[in-house]
C-alpha cells in the first residue's frame, strides 16, 4: 500500500519501510509520529478513501543538509557577499500506513460502552 502525504510544504509518496528526508520536525530519534494529512493512498491501481487516514512514521535522525553557498556580487561597485546555509531536516522512516488513531478511539469507545450498562445496575 502507498500513499501521498503532505508536511514541509513538499508532497511525497510513501510506503511501509521507506525512508524519507523531510522539513525539520520536532522530535527526537526514536520517537514516533503521525503524519495525518494524506492526500491520496491506494494498492496497486486502486485507490481507497483517505478519510481518517494516517501514515505513522519512527524519527530515524534530526540532521543538517549540504552548505549551500550565497555569493552576491554588483559589478564595479566592489560589492562582494559570501554566506553559507545548511538546511536542518528530519530523516524517517514509514511504519504504517493505517487508521490507527480511529482503531485506538474505537477501542476506547468499546471500552466505555462495557462500562456504561454496568454503572447503569450499580
Amino acid at each position: 500500500m502507498f500513499a501521498i502525504v503532505r508536511t514541509g510544504g513538499k508532497q511525497y509518496r510513501v510506503a511501509a519501510g521507506d525512508k524519507i528526508v523531510v522539513e525539520k520536525l520536532d522530535g527526537e530519534a526514536g520517537s514516533t509520529i503521525t503524519l495525518g494529512d494524506v492526500l491520496l493512498a491506494g494498492e496497486g491501481s486502486d485507490l481507497k478513501s483517505t478519510d481518517g487516514l494516517t501514515v505513522s512514521a519512527e524519527i530515524v535522525a534530526q540532521a543538517k543538509g549540504e552548505k549551500v553557498i550565497v555569493f552576491k556580487k554588483r559589478r564595479r561597485h566592489n560589492y562582494r557577499r559570501k554566506n553559507g546555509h545548511r538546511q536542518n531536516h528530519t530523516i524517517l522512516k514509514i511504519t504504517a500506513i493505517g487508521a490507527q488513531e480511529t482503531k485506538k478511539k474505537a477501542a476506547k469507545a468499546k471500552a466505555t460502552e462495557g462500562d456504561a450498562p454496568a454503572a447503569a445496575e450499580a
